[in-house]
């Protein structure tokens, strides 16, 4: 296939979220408490991307949104298989929403030029809200289709797709440009080797901050200011055990006092 596929595979880096920290008195999260890694699902999306790559020929570029530190993330990104990696990075996208996060990488992939897929994670595991993958094919004029656990067939101008919706699945034709989120029964990402490792080490990493974007975006979606949502409180509900009662006496006495406890918690 002449000239391949423009693959553009969406990234994010997040903190181990079993292992992250909740201050109850802040009610916020302590990132700094666990290490940072490749959002799981992203990792599906990435070994799609080279996958129909090593197919039908092409190149597959990695964006990312995220502090400096990201740039590590991204080269275990080029380690498993990406061809060029972009860390979109600036105090101005800080405090971003879902809607502004996908308005700062729909930016980013204008300015990139022609591509014919974008594929993202169904979700990222500090969010939940598999929302980014939607808004960006919205805002790039695009066709999307989510939940995709299997690819059927591709070809230069369309990919055949499955995608699974609660206990249905639909068998999707998707022309080009377009976009796909995928869930984790898509693959089994890969694991580096020793040289992919040594490879990525070497790499470059663009990293591009607001100024790359001026031309083409409006500065105030960008960000806290770009965000309408608010979290006015973060916290977790205080968990209570199980408790037990032990009733004694005979018969008559046990069941009086068991409906009168039945009584006193609702259930009667």
């Amino acid at each position: 296939m002449e000239g391949g596929l423009h693959i553009i595979v969406l990234v994010k880096q997040v903190r181990e979220i079993e292992k992250v920290k909740f201050n109850r008195e802040t009610g916020t999260l302590d990132r700094s408490s666990a290490e940072a890694t490749i959002n799981p699902f992203d990792l599906n999306a990435l070994e799609a991307a080279v996958q129909i790559r090593e197919k039908v020929g092409g190149t597959v570029t990695a964006i990312s949104m995220g502090p400096p530190q990201a740039e590590t993330m991204l080269r275990d990104v080029l380690a498993r298989g990406a061809d060029r990696a972009i860390l979109l990075t600036d105090k101005v996208f800080a405090g971003a929403d879902t809607l502004a996060t996908s308005y700062t990488l729909a930016s980013a992939i204008r300015k990139l030029g022609s591509f014919d897929l974008v594929i993202c994670g169904e979700k990222t595991v500090d969010g939940d809200t598999a929302q980014v993958g939607a808004e960006v094919a919205e805002y790039l004029g695009i066709p999307h289709v989510a939940y995709v656990d299997e690819v059927k067939d591709v070809e230069r101008n369309r990919i055949t797709v499955k995608s699974r919706v609660g206990s249905y699945y639909y068998i999707v034709e998707l022309k080009f440009p377009g976009l796909i989120t995928v869930t984790k029964d898509l693959n089994t990402p890969r694991m580096p080797t020793l040289k992919d490792k040594l490879r990525a080490r070497r790499a470059t990493i663009e990293v591009w901050d607001s100024k790359h974007l001026m031309n083409t975006v409006q500065m105030g979606r960008f960000g806290l200011q770009g965000s309408p949502t608010r979290v006015v409180k973060v916290y977790t509900p205080s968990a209570g055990g199980r408790k037990g009662v032990i009733i004694s006496g005979n018969p008559e006495e046990i069941a009086r006092r068991l409906v009168s406890i039945l009584k006193s918690v609702g259930v009667l």
